[in-house]
């Protein structure tokens, strides 16, 4: 989604659900415009808009309509969880659009006092217009995900100070410069010391809390009902991640024509196509804890002191390993890039190095962090292994062994899967595609390809985090550039669209 924490909106892709408003989600979202009668009258939803241009709302905004800065100072003005940030003054106030036109509508709002960011989700796709209609339940589940990320990782989840579910609207902290997006600040090489730390402390009490590890089945069963509902964006995901790099798809592409070849060898991969098809399985069936469901480096806004994760609107109830691997995985592709990044000046291997460690580290630390909490509250409320059952440190440690074997193991398939998807799917990453030898770039995907396919396959060979960084090793030291003249086919305009 638009990055609605700090000014920086030029990355040269397009948003997530730009391109794929395929056939299904158009129709349920028509069937969602035409038809709210019929919904479970328990769900939370947002109105949907009239087709006619919007006429001027009362001063209470009790039905919905798209901002602009004139009548966002107007609501504004209407909500006092707002106004107290900006010290209730509005002289002198500065609204900034910093939306890339595309989806949402983004404002900066700040004076002398204070300042937070406004995102208001559209029903349609908003280069496009309401032809192109989308989902606006999703600002909801982002407001409910940040709120529960929040409540158990206040350091590393930008406060919401305002949710109107009727605007499909929210209100939440804005992350100041020197914040950057991380994978602007991985391409450009800057080295953070606490990235490791940060995101394993992230993950592993977001996971933890949200898990039957902590929670009764009642708790569990409640929450994952409602997160049930963000069923499109979950369906995207399916279909970016899961299906549409193992077949013909008319919003694939590849640095081509370099990596023609392996574009076809992987759709003719029939034994990754049954590791895909699990990992899949697990990703529809698993609802394991409360996951981001989007958790790649362009989801978190960093300085070398602070780790802030954004844009929670993929999040539901799925396999801890789908958050753990995105992370893991979109550093390795940071990893294999890197080599396209050097020059006489800078080689980025000390970087490699960096990355590197940060890998390792990121697994050790989720590892102690996360088995740490298991172990202080394993005589709570968690309904996962009951104390009167699990009752002896032999039958603990062994459920604990095979707990987090099976989560690791998750992690590199969905680590892996995350990595294909962005060498020869619709949404390719700023990693590679700011590589402008195209020759060079192709190197460096194909390498990482090569690098996740072995891992996708051969994943529960793996014993540690340890074993994995010397495979990415021996896989950079076969890497070697040999110079290129052959122009490159320019992409389709989708190509810059999506990115769960």
């Amino acid at each position: 989604m638009e990055r609605m924490y700090s000014v920086k909106m030029d990355s040269p892709k397009i948003d997530t659900l730009n391109s794929l408003s395929t056939p299904e989600i158009q129709q349920v979202n028509q069937n969602y415009a035409q038809a709210p009668q019929e919904r479970n009258k328990d769900s939370i939803h947002c109105p949907t808009p009239s087709s006619k241009p919007p006429s001027p709302a009362p001063m209470a905004f009790s039905e919905f309509r798209a901002l602009d800065e004139k009548t966002l100072i107007e609501y504004i003005k209407s909500v006092p969880a707002l106004t107290s940030k900006l010290g209730n003054n509005l002289d002198n106030l500065s609204i900034k659009e910093v939306g890339d036109g595309n989806l949402n509508f983004v404002y900066i709002v700040a004076n002398s006092a204070g300042s937070f960011v406004i995102k208001q989700a559209l029903p349609y796709v908003r280069s496009q217009g309401e032809s192109w209609p989308m989902t606006i339940e999703r600002a909801y589940f982002e407001s409910e995900a940040l709120k529960e990320e929040g409540r158990y990782s206040p350091e590393h989840v930008p406060e919401v100070y305002h949710f109107d579910r009727t605007m499909c609207l929210i209100g939440i902290r804005y992350l100041e410069p020197p914040h950057i997006i991380l994978r602007k600040g991985l391409v450009a090489g800057i080295e953070y010391p606490l990235l490791a730390d940060h995101m394993a402390d992230f993950m592993a009490n977001t996971l933890f809390f949200t898990s039957l590890l902590f929670r009764s089945t009642t708790e569990h069963k409640r929450d994952v009902a409602k997160f049930c509902g963000n069923v499109e964006l979950c369906r995207l995901t399916e279909q970016v991640v899961f299906s549409d790099p193992y077949k013909v798809s008319q919003y694939n592409r590849w640095t081509s024509p370099y990596l023609d070849p392996d574009a076809e060898a992987l759709r003719e991969d029939n034994l990754l196509k049954l590791e895909v098809a699990e990992l899949k399985s697990k990703f529809c069936e698993m609802a394991q804890a409360l996951i981001h469901g989007d958790l790649h480096t362009s989801s978190m806004m960093v300085t070398r002191e602070s780790t802030q994760v954004i844009d929670a609107e993929f999040s539901f109830y799925g396999p801890m390993g789908y958050d753990v691997g995105a992370f893991l995985g979109n550093l390795i592709l940071a990893f294999f890039a890197q080599d396209g990044h050097a020059d006489h000046a800078n080689d980025r291997k000390a970087y490699k190095e960096w990355i590197l460690k940060t890998i390792e580290d990121t697994w050790n630390l989720f590892h102690h962090k996360f088995t740490s909490l298991w172990d202080k509250h394993r005589n709570g409320a968690g309904e996962a292994y009951l104390p009167a059952i699990y009752n002896n440190p032999e039958v603990q440690r062994l459920v604990q062994k095979k707990y987090m074997t099976d989560l690791f193991h998750d992690s590199l398939g969905f680590g892996a899967a995350k990595m294909i998807r962005r060498i020869v799917g619709v949404a390719h990453v700023e990693d590679f595609e700011s590589i402008a030898d195209v020759s060079k770039r192709a190197t460096c995907e194909r390498h990482a390809l090569d690098f996740a396919k072995m891992l996708l396959k051969e994943r529960r060979k793996f014993n540690g985090i340890t074993e994995i960084i010397s495979a990415i090793r021996q896989e950079c030291a076969s890497i070697s550039f040999i110079e290129d003249k052959t122009p490159a086919k320019s992409p389709p305009v989708l190509a810059f669209f999506l990115h769960p």
